[in-house]
């Protein structure tokens, strides 16, 4: 039977992490992009996203990304908003020509799929499934003009390396929501890598920023001449037009730009994205050793490579009830290690995303073990 919960488990100050957000989106804020809003609370904030202030940090975004990722000549940076849901809405309108092939193994990756199908003027797309905890493999096929990848599986805590399917010829787009910025990838090997900024980047959530190979952008500009019929909120022609301009189509949120810009010069500053993802990579070491080790955790994931290394889930045995340790954590000040409520497994998902510290990581095990020793 599952412990009751108790509101009476206080933890020591030593096992209370110097931050104690764990959550997978939003994330942890690093405190110096607070400040970065408050610096430009009089000639930024509150001004026109057309002028010159917020153009210029518009530009710092997509040059910072260029360098981030180090794109090859050709790519653009494209930003617009609505975050990863308009995104898909978008790119059915303005990347799939006819047919899709999506692979889904959790709740985000289905998404698109679902989106795709419901489009009346795309062909049913092609959907490869896979159990929770693991990933699928595109498979190449003639009619398919665009492969619908997923680098990092937030619900489950599956990650998945990024290859073009070997022969095809359609565009690969990747939703990288949760693992840009913390996940290593070629670029050469993807046409659309597309995010939302409230996970990696530590900002806040209404933006989608698709890095697009000259492909994708001749696809874009294909289907825009076509003349299908695009509401102009999802025409991605508009957005890649603003995008050059160093702006968006619509008013954006001005601190979500100015605090995703924060976190990508800090990252650059720290080395690059070889920097972040080995902030995220020690982080994971602590959280996966604990798990291997432990009597009463077990990593969900049971491929060693598969495992993600920016949101982590640790199945909990059922001698004690998962939701009642996060619980107590969040009593304690430590929040967000819920399970995804979908997946409906007794466990803990644990962020561990580049402006986590390891540190912190390894001092939240202590205090599970801490809370676990005193539900017995």
């Amino acid at each position: 039977m599952p412990a009751p919960v108790s509101s009476d488990i206080r933890l020591p100050a030593d096992l209370l992490p110097a931050d104690g957000r764990f959550g997978s989106g939003p994330s942890k804020v690093r405190p110096a992009q607070i400040a970065a809003v408050l610096d430009h609370a009089r000639d930024y904030m509150g001004t026109s996203h057309r002028q010159a202030p917020v153009r210029q940090v518009v530009g710092r975004l997509r040059s910072g990304l260029r360098d981030l990722f180090s794109l090859p000549d050709g790519y653009e940076v494209v930003l617009g908003n609505g975050g990863t849901t308009a995104f898909w809405d978008a790119a059915t309108f303005g990347l799939i020509q006819e047919h899709s092939q999506h692979l889904s193994f959790g709740e985000f990756s289905s998404k698109f799929a679902s989106a795709a199908a419901a489009a009346p003027h795309l062909k049913d797309p092609e959907v490869i499934e896979s159990a929770p905890g693991t990933h699928p493999e595109a498979v190449a096929r003639e009619e398919v003009d665009l492969y619908a990848l997923t680098h990092n599986e937030t619900s489950t805590g599956v990650m998945m390396p990024l290859r073009r399917p070997a022969g095809s010829t359609g565009l690969v787009a990747v939703d990288a929501t949760s693992g840009a910025g913390g996940l290593r990838f070629d670029p050469a090997q993807v046409d659309v890598y597309y995010f939302a900024p409230q996970k990696c980047f530590a900002s806040d959530g209404g933006l989608w920023v698709a890095l697009c190979s000259p492909a994708a952008l001749e696809r874009i500009g294909s289907i825009s001449a076509s003349g299908r019929w695009v509401p102009a909120f999802l025409d991605l022609s508009i957005a890649l037009d603003n995008s050059t301009k160093d702006q968006t189509y619509n008013t954006p949120a001005l601190a979500t730009i100015l605090m995703l810009v924060d976190q990508i010069e800090w990252m650059l500053e720290g080395g690059g994205l070889e920097f972040a993802a080995s902030r995220s990579d020690a982080s994971a070491d602590v959280l996966y050793g604990w798990a291997e080790a432990s009597s009463y955790a077990t990593p969900f994931v049971v491929d060693p490579a598969a495992r993600s290394r920016v949101v982590g889930t640790i199945d909990i045995d059922d001698r004690f009830d998962a939701t009642v340790i996060s619980s107590v954590l969040r009593q304690n000040g430590i929040v967000d290690t819920d399970s995804y409520r979908k997946l409906g497994r007794n466990q803990l998902r644990i962020a561990m995303f580049p402006a986590v510290d390891s540190e912190d990581v390894a001092i939240l095990t202590r205090a599970i073990d801490y809370v676990v020793e005193r539900l017995t």
